[in-house]
């Protein structure tokens, strides 16, 4: 099967297991198939699936993968005077890299919103349906919703790197708080112990909780950079640290913390 056949047979299984869509047809352009296929996998409930469906789709998520193109994290030029750490701009799903930090939520499933911009909803959509049983076998045997500043680790499936960390960040949405302050620090600081522990050399860190969860830019850049310095500085790792940002707002605000040229 080709890229186009391999949707479309997608899109035709994921449709059968859901009754409430048996009236949708598929699109003709390649686009809105994409857009379709998503939306599908996004709205899945965490429930058994072929292995045939399944390698379909990782052969369809792997060729879109490389479409795409993969950025090898090691090629990335490091901060002057920090060699561990980097700032670089750019589609986490993209990264080359040890582990990958997602922004998740409490039920720590992913995002149901189809096609959502959220980072939860594209690292799951780019992983694979996967990555939503993996977590719900995790989050059942857990028998209740991940707390505030936390993480969990997991397999990557159809991404570039090996381990997604899902980290749950504060919600703001009063003003402030010191404590809002340590469950983000205690985010990060969660997800580098859990990276040590399992022997990771790079780890790339979003934006946490600066999206659908409000938390002010500036001050969660100011939190996660002072809580990797000192966690390294502390520990005497040599994990590689890349500081992930994707709009330009956050882009600046990480080069004036870390006085990166760009």
């Amino acid at each position: 099967m080709d890229l186009q056949q391999q949707r479309i047979f997608l899109i035709r299984e994921l449709l059968k297991e859901q009754p409430q869509f048996k009236e949708v047809t598929i699109p003709d352009d390649p686009r809105r198939q994409q857009d379709l296929l998503r939306s599908l996998m996004n709205l899945r409930p965490p429930l058994p699936i072929s292995s045939k469906v399944l390698q379909v789709q990782d052969q369809l998520l792997q060729a879109e993968r490389d479409q795409r193109g993969v950025v090898d994290s090691d090629q990335l030029s490091p901060i002057p005077g920090e060699p561990q750490l980097v700032l670089w701009q750019g589609d986490i799903t993209t990264l080359k890299v040890d582990a990958i930090v997602n922004a998740a939520n409490s039920g720590m499933l992913g995002c149901f919103y189809p096609l959502h911009s959220c980072i939860d909803n594209i690292i799951h959509s780019r992983s694979g349906i996967q990555l939503r049983l993996f977590c719900h076998q995790m989050m059942e045997k857990q028998g209740h919703p991940e707390p505030i500043g936390t993480a969990k680790m997991t397999p990557a499936f159809n991404l570039p790197s090996k381990y997604i960390l899902h980290t749950v960040g504060p919600i703001i949405d009063h003003p402030l708080t010191r404590q809002d302050g340590e469950l983000l620090a205690s985010c990060y600081r969660s997800c580098l112990q859990l990276a040590v522990e399992s022997h990771c050399r790079s780890i790339a860190f979003c934006c946490i909780s600066t999206g659908e969860f409000h938390f002010p830019r500036k001050e969660a850049a100011q939190i996660a950079v002072n809580t990797v310095r000192h966690f390294l500085a502390e520990k005497n790792e040599s994990l590689r640290v890349i500081f992930n940002v994707f709009q330009d707002e956050d882009l600046r605000i990480y080069q004036q913390l870390l006085k990166a040229a760009g």
